[in-house]
């Protein structure tokens, strides 16, 4: 444990987590091919663009349980209360989400605030119905994934993803060809039954770690408070979920923009293509609170790996979006039109830099969850999306730009802002 960790140890430990989110990024894809291919493409695919934003706002506060468990669950009375406290996270936002999509605030929220159409709005309540289940199956999952990576297992990990993938691969098949569904639906259950899967799977497969956790005692010392988990784990919480409110803010922004349903269709698409590039970082951030619990001798690689990870990934998305392989990607792959396509480009391509600027936000982060320091990553998150904000306000309002290319604009000035305030991070110990 006190061993120095070379690169390649660290790149072993890391591949399976990079393969757990590279299998994620798959379904954005996969989805999207699958919904453009049926009724009503770009109705639906707005839709189901909004639902997911939404879901994703509703799973903000659960989805960093993952760093927790890893940075705090040592011992059977830790283990206890922070899987107390992550239910009672689960139950709390599957009952907001219920609130919201069953009384009137659906209606002040969807056609006031987000100024939809009433046909997309109500694909898009139906969908976030059948998504319901998706924030509590979400917490769970990573909170025994985060005790997974913990005990090394980051294969387990992995397997896991391999089975939320192909049954919602399944899934999406299957009711695309026999289910009559409109697309918006088809993804939403798609989405739905594989994180469901997923979060069984994980919790089968950490079944010894837990019987582990549970025979090893936690010192009187080291027992964590509620009060301390909280205060651990609310500006990791509020960080999620403020970097996740920018998708819907997002959404609000291309209602009023130039060429607004284009806009919404598109989003997904690209969102998903450059997610690829960005696994490399989302992986990396527990792989380096693990390595840097284990001793800071590790410092020197892990931030090393890093800047391999940033710059690669990088390369790869920049050979994608300035080149023919664009068109293939957009027009062939995700099957969008050729008037779509002229929509994704340009955003595409302005997005180049995202996946360098995001390993760098998780390697900060990775460093202030060591020192159990939580505080500035929420700054970090408010500074981001006021960025995103501001940005989006000017392109659309008097800019009169195309939603889609304020959106990657706003994207990109939102994240450097958000490292440039961390960047202290690095010479501080």
């Amino acid at each position: 444990m006190t061993t120095r960790v070379r690169i390649p140890t660290l790149f072993r430990f890391w591949l399976p987590l990079q393969a757990t989110w590279l299998m994620m990024a798959c379904e954005g894809p996969l989805l999207a091919a699958v919904i453009a291919r049926l009724g009503e493409p770009k109705i639906n695919l707005a839709a189901y663009g909004v639902a997911f934003a939404l879901a994703i706002l509703a799973e903000a506060p659960v989805i960093m349980m993952m760093s927790a468990a890893t940075a705090l669950v040592d011992s059977d009375e830790n283990y206890r209360r922070l899987r107390r406290f992550t239910w009672m996270l689960n139950l709390g936002m599957t009952a907001a989400l219920l609130i919201v999509l069953v009384t009137p605030l659906w209606d002040q929220l969807a056609l006031r605030a987000l100024g939809l159409d009433p046909h997309v709005a109500h694909l898009t309540q139906v969908a976030l119905l059948i998504l319901l289940p998706w924030p509590a199956a979400i917490g769970w999952r990573r909170f025994c994934q985060g005790l997974l990576i913990r005990a090394g297992l980051t294969r387990r990990v992995a397997w896991g993803t391999m089975i939320r993938l192909s049954t919602m691969a399944s899934t999406a098949i299957g009711l695309a060809v026999w289910g009559g569904l409109p697309g918006a639906w088809v993804g939403a259950a798609a989405l739905s039954a594989g994180v469901v899967s997923e979060a069984l799977a994980a919790r089968w497969m950490a079944i010894d770690t837990i019987r582990w956790l549970l025979r090893t005692p936690t010192p009187a010392e080291r027992i964590l408070s509620m009060r301390e988990i909280v205060d651990f784990y609310t500006p990791l919480a509020l960080t999620s979920t403020i970097s996740l409110a920018v998708q819907p803010l997002v959404t609000f922004f291309m209602g009023q923009a130039r060429f607004p349903l284009e806009s919404l269709a598109v989003l997904p698409v690209i969102n998903s293509l450059v997610f690829i590039f960005r696994t490399p970082g989302l992986a990396y951030q527990e792989a380096a609170i693990t390595m840097l619990a284990r001793g800071q001798q590790n410092r020197a690689s892990v931030l090393r790996f890093a800047w391999m990870l940033g710059a690669g990934s990088t390369l790869i998305l920049a050979a994608i979006a300035w080149t023919p392989l664009a068109q293939v990607w957009f027009g062939t792959v995700s099957g969008l039109s050729a008037e779509l396509t002229g929509f994704a480009l340009l955003p595409a391509r302005i997005l180049t830099l995202m996946p360098l600027l995001s390993v760098v936000l998780s390697m900060q982060r990775a460093l202030l969850v060591n020192r159990r320091t939580t505080g500035p990553v929420t700054w970090a998150a408010v500074l981001e999306v006021s960025g995103i904000f501001v940005v989006l306000l000017m392109a659309v309002h008097s800019g009169n730009w195309v939603g889609a290319t304020a959106a990657a604009v706003a994207f990109m000035i939102g994240r450097l802002a958000g490292n440039l305030y961390l960047l202290p991070t690095f010479w501080r110990r």
